[in-house]
């Protein structure tokens, strides 16, 4: 995970040509695709990606030293059978650490205030919604879900789709819930070919499900945000208040989807 002045000037550098649309003036179609730039945008930043098998090793090693790990790399943590406690340890722990992580990079994103502001708004966004693709990352793969990254150790469009699916069910969209279990069930739990998991999201019709999360996520920013903004004028109070705010809609969203994996059979 890189540093946090180094993950802010990127998600600064990724985010120049992305601008807030007007709340009052903005379509339905304009809010989705200011959603979609934005987490296309965080799925590039440095430390988004999570490797599966460095995580798995070093969690479990910590968590649960004598665990068989090679096994549950190669299937899940589960069937290789270690406690649940363990494995809901860790998934806590994960939410914990990221939750940290995205309140303290908002904070001081919410610092500048007045002219600066401007400028913030779409990097602090992208940067919550990078802490958003590896917390659901973490909790994927400790329940049991394979990795994410295509052959080349990369997220690409499909996988950004299926972390949007997610965010689906962290945020409550409507249908979301209902095509991770088709898409867990089918997938992402199962020993197919890479192959096949590429062509899954397509398979299975979940695209307009994407679109919706998209959407709801889009005209959410393009509302709340100017709330939360508006604690960033006075520089350092703003800090403090996007900090706050940022912990608590991050975490209850997180536990959300912890609980939902965990429910998974």
């Amino acid at each position: 995970m890189p540093e946090k002045d180094d993950f802010q000037q990127t998600a600064a550098a990724a985010t120049t040509d992305i601008t807030m649309p007007d709340p009052e003036t903005v379509t339905e179609n304009e809010a989705e695709e200011f959603a979609r730039k934005l987490i296309s945008r965080a799925a590039t930043l440095n430390g988004v990606k999570i490797n599966r098998e460095t995580f798995l090793r070093t969690e479990l090693k910590k968590h649960c030293p004598e665990a068989d790990v090679d096994r549950a790399i190669e299937t899940s943590p589960a069937e290789a059978g270690v406690p649940a406690s363990a494995i809901d340890a860790i998934a806590r722990s994960a939410v914990d650490f990221e939750t940290g992580k995205c309140a303290g990079l908002s904070f001081a994103a919410g610092i500048p205030g007045g002219a600066a502001l401007a400028a913030t708004v779409p990097a602090d966004l992208v940067q919550y919604f990078a802490h958003v693709m590896r917390v659901e990352q973490k909790l994927a793969y400790i329940y049991g879900w394979q990795s994410f990254l295509n052959d080349n150790d990369e997220m690409d469009d499909e996988t950004t789709m299926q972390l949007v699916l997610l965010m689906g069910v962290m945020l409550g969209v409507g249908g979301a819930a209902g095509a991770v279990n088709k898409f867990a069930a089918n997938v992402a739990q199962a020993g197919v070919q890479k192959a096949i998991q590429r062509q899954a999201l397509t398979k299975y019709a979940f695209y307009p499900i994407m679109k919706k999360v998209l959407r709801v996520v889009g005209v959410n920013l393009t509302k709340q945000t100017f709330a939360k903004t508006a604690s960033k004028v006075v520089p350092l109070i703003g800090g403090v208040i996007s900090g706050g705010l940022t912990y608590a809609t991050f975490k209850p969203a997180a536990e959300h989807l912890r609980t939902y994996l965990r429910s998974l059979p």
